[in-house]
């Protein structure tokens, strides 16, 4: 069972020293509550963040192989390079013999070079995520940088009314 809602009430039973955790659903979910009732579960609660729309990753390749055209290459380069610019990162130190295996798991990765910490040296990576991670505000940084170079290169995009309809379409701020 799955659901969007708040938390409630946390409270403690004394007695047994249990916690109890209560959840408001934003919808009706009691048909599903049946099938879990008096069962042992695996629960787990993550702030809610708006997924991107299957429309707004599509609309990005698009563009992505716009720019691909023009510049003679191919699209997956373009991303990669779109990644660097506009994606969301994280840094990580690693050991220096796992660098060519981190490199392998992650879309693109820049290496910045050997540091020490508590003693120990590593390497930096400053490592991208792919656009499918994305939420509609991660999506909607990489689709507007995406555009601003199809403006620099020339490459039509969808008109300011389009753009606007999609804006609505994937609750995202283009």
């Amino acid at each position: 069972m799955d659901f969007r809602g708040r938390l409630v009430d946390i409270s403690r039973n004394w007695k047994t020293g249990k916690v109890r955790v209560t959840f408001e659903a934003d919808e009706d979910i009691s048909g599903q509550l049946e099938a879990i009732s008096d069962k042992l579960l695996t629960i787990t609660a993550k702030i809610f963040r708006n997924r991107r729309s299957k429309d707004a990753n599509a609309y990005a390749w698009v563009l992505m192989q716009k720019i691909a055209e023009v510049l003679h290459t191919d699209k997956w380069s373009v991303y990669l390079d779109m990644l660097e610019r506009y994606g969301v990162f994280t840094h990580i130190i690693v050991r220096p013999h796992v660098v060519g295996r981190v490199i392998e798991e992650w879309r693109t990765v820049k290496n910045l070079g050997k540091v020490t910490v508590a003693g120990q040296t590593g390497i930096q990576l400053q490592c991208y995520f792919g656009s499918s991670t994305y939420d509609t505000r991660e999506m909607a940084v990489f689709i507007n940088g995406i555009v601003s170079e199809c403006h620099e290169m020339g490459i039509e995009t969808a008109s300011p009314e389009e753009l606007e309809r999609m804006k609505r379409e994937w609750g995202v701020e283009l």
